[in-house]
C-alpha cells in the first residue's frame, strides 16, 4: 500500500482523463474539496463519441436504451421523436431510493467517478453534460441520495437517478450546508438545468459509482487503520512487556508473506529503543493476540492491497452500457455495469478490517485483565470503589460482535430483477455500506485500545519507550489525562479515537517512524 498522503488542502485541481484517479486523489476531492478539470483530449474523445450516436439515432438503429427500452423492454423501439422523452422517463421512473442520504462526500465520489467514466469517451454524451458535472462538483451542489435501492447491477442505477435529478433540476441538492431543492441548488450556484438527450439518461445511472465511492473512502480510511493499529498494538506490546522474538525477520524469511514481513519490520521500528519489551526474562513466549500480530495484521494489509488494486481498476473504468468504440466503429452491448469485482472487494475488506477489530479488543481484554496482564484490575486504583476501563472493554467487544454480523458477504446473494432479464446481480453497494461501517468500528475499537494502553503503561512508572510509541503516548496525553478515579468516560473514548480516524496519530508518527507497506 503506498502511504496515505497528509491532509493538506491541496493547490491545483484534478485533471479528469479517465485514467489516473488513486485513493488519495478521490479522498482529496471528496473531502478536501479539490477542484476538478476535464483534461483536453478527454473533450476530444467525448465529441467524438457524440457523433457517433447522433449518427445512429439519425439512421434509426436499433441500439439498446438509445432506441429501445430498458431491461425487460429492450425489445420495445422507441422511435427517434421519442429518444429524449425516453430519458427524461428513465431517470424519473428510476429515482426510487428509500433511506438515509449517503453522506455529502459519498456523493462527491460518485460524481467524480461518473465524470472519470464518461472522459473515456464511450458512453456518447454531450461535451455539455460532462461540463455540467464539473460544474456542479466544483460548485458544491451536492444531490441528496438515499442510501438503499442498488442492486449493484445495472450498476447503482435508483441511488444515481436522483444524482440525475439535480443535473436536471429536479429532486434535491445540499448548497452551503443547506438541503434545498434541486432547482433552487442550482439557481443560488448560478447554473442551469440540463435537458438530457440520446442515452445521456443512462449514461449517468448505468455504473458502479455509488458502491465504487463508498469502496475508495473506506479502503482509504482502512489503510489509516493498518497503520494506526501497529502504533497501538506497539504501546500494548510495551504495557505487556511482550517477547520481541516473534517479530524477529528471520521468522517471515520462511513464510515469506509480504504482509508479515512488512509488519514484523514496523513494530521493530515502532519499539526501537523501548525499554520495555523483552525485559520480563522469565517469559518465553506471548499469547497469540501478541505474538500473531505480523500475521494477523499482515494478512489485513496484504487484503488490503488486493481492495485497493480492485478499486482503481474501477474508479478509472467504464461501466455503463452500451459502449461505443469510436475508433472500431462498433456500438457494443454487455455488462460492465455489473459490480462483482467491487463487491467480492469489499466483502474481502470488511473480513480484513474486522479482524483488526477482533486482535485489538483480545488484547484490551490483557490490558484489563490483571491475572493475565499483572497490572491493577481494569486499570485503575481503588478497585471496587472504581470501575476503571471495565466496560471500555464491553464496548469493544459490542463493536466486535457487530462487526462479525455485518461480514456476512452480499456478494454471494442475488435476487432476480426486470422480469428476470436481470438475473444475476452484485449486492455491491450493500457490501460497500457494510464495510464502511466496519471500518468505523473498528476506528473506535482502536481508540479504546489506545486509551487502555495509554493508562496501562503509566502504571510501569519510570520507563523509555519506543521511537514510535513514545510520540503517540505523548500526543494522547495532550488530549486525554491519566484516570485516578472513576469518571465520565465516553468523551475519552470519543478524544482517543478521533486520534486515530482523524489520522493525527499516524501523521504524528509516519515523520518520525515511516510506516512501509
Amino acid at each position: 500500500m503506498n502511504s496515505i498522503e497528509n491532509c493538506n488542502r491541496p493547490a491545483g485541481p484534478v485533471m479528469i482523463d479517465g485514467d489516473n484517479l488513486t485513493l488519495e486523489t478521490i479522498a482529496s476531492v471528496t473531502r478536501r474539496h479539490r477542484e476538478v478539470k476535464l483534461h483536453p483530449e478527454s473533450l476530444e474523445r467525448i465529441k467524438a463519441s457524440r457523433a457517433m450516436l447522433e449518427k445512429l439515432v439519425q439512421e434509426e438503429r436499433v441500439v439498446y436504451g438509445i432506441t429501445t427500452g430498458f431491461g425487460r423492454f429492450s425489445d420495445v423501439v422507441i422511435s427517434k421523436e421519442n429518444a429524449i422523452q425516453l430519458q427524461k422517463n428513465l431517470i424519473a421512473s428510476h429515482a426510487a431510493a428509500l433511506g438515509e442520504p449517503f453522506p455529502e462526500e459519498v456523493v462527491r465520489g460518485a460524481m467524480l467517478l461518473r465524470l472519470n467514466a464518461l472522459a473515456h469517451g464511450c458512453s456518447g454524451v454531450r461535451p455539455r453534460l460532462v461540463e455540467h458535472l464539473v460544474n456542479l462538483l466544483n460548485k458544491g451542489v451536492i444531490p441528496v441520495v438515499p442510501c438503499q435501492g442498488s442492486l449493484g447491477a445495472s450498476g447503482d442505477l435508483a441511488p444515481l437517478a436522483h444524482l440525475a435529478l439535480v443535473l436536471t433540476g429536479q429532486g434535491e441538492a445540499y448548497y452551503r450546508g443547506k438541503r434545498i431543492s434541486g432547482a433552487e441548488a442550482l439557481y443560488r450556484a448560478g447554473l442551469k438545468p440540463l435537458e438530457l438527450w440520446e442515452k445521456e439518461g443512462l449514461a449517468l445511472i448505468n455504473g458502479t459509482q455509488i458502491m465504487t465511492a463508498l469502496g475508495s473512502l473506506a479502503t482509504y480510511d482502512a489503510i489509516n487503520l493498518l497503520k494506526s493499529s501497529l502504533i497501538v498494538a506497539s504501546l500494548t506490546l510495551e504495557a505487556l512487556q511482550a517477547v520481541p522474538d516473534a517479530f524477529d525477520p528471520l521468522i517471515a524469511r520462511v513464510r515469506p508473506h509480504r504482509g508479515h514481513r512488512l509488519v514484523a519490520s514496523n513494530l521493530l521500528s515502532l519499539l526501537e529503543g523501548s525499554s520495555l519489551v523483552g525485559s520480563d526474562k522469565d517469559k518465553v513466549q506471548d499469547a497469540y493476540s501478541l505474538r500473531c500480530i505480523p500475521q494477523v495484521h499482515g494478512a489485513a494489509g496484504d487484503a488490503l492491497n488486493y481492495v485497493r488494486k480492485i478499486i482503481e481498476i474501477e474508479a478509472n473504468s467504464v461501466n455503463d452500457n452500451p459502449l461505443l468504440f469510436v475508433d472500431e466503429g462498433r456500438v457494443l452491448s454487455g455488462g460492465n455495469f455489473h459490480g462483482q469485482p467491487v463487491a467480492q472487494a469489499l466483502d474481502f475488506l470488511a473480513m480484513a478490517v474486522a479482524e483488526l477489530g477482533n486482535i485489538a479488543e483480545r488484547r484490551i481484554e490483557r490490558l484489563v485483565n490483571p491475572t493475565l496482564s499483572g497490572l491493577p484490575p481494569f486499570l485503575i486504583e481503588g478497585g471496587g470503589l472504581n470501575s476503571g476501563f471495565m466496560i471500555a472493554q464491553y464496548t469493544a467487544a459490542s463493536l466486535v460482535s457487530e462487526n462479525k454480523v455485518l461480514c456476512h458477504p452480499a456478494s454471494v446473494d442475488s435476487i432476480p430483477s426486470s422480469a428476470n432479464q436481470e438475473d444475476h446481480v452484485s449486492m455491491g453497494t450493500t457490501a460497500a455500506r457494510k464495510a464502511r461501517r466496519v471500518v468505523e468500528n473498528v476506528g473506535r475499537i482502536l481508540g479504546i485500545e489506545l486509551l487502555v494502553a495509554g493508562q496501562a503503561v503509566d502504571f510501569k512508572g519510570d520507563t523509555i519507550l519506543g521511537r514510535g510509541t513514545a510520540p503517540a503516548y505523548r500526543l494522547l496525553r495532550e488530549k486525554v489525562p491519566f484516570i485516578k478515579e472513576d469518571c465520565i468516560l465516553y468523551p475519552l473514548i470519543e478524544a482517543a479515537v478521533a486520534l486515530i480516524t482523524g489520522n493525527h496519530l499516524v501523521d504524528e508518527i509516519e515523520p518520525i517512524v515511516p510506516l512501509n507497506f
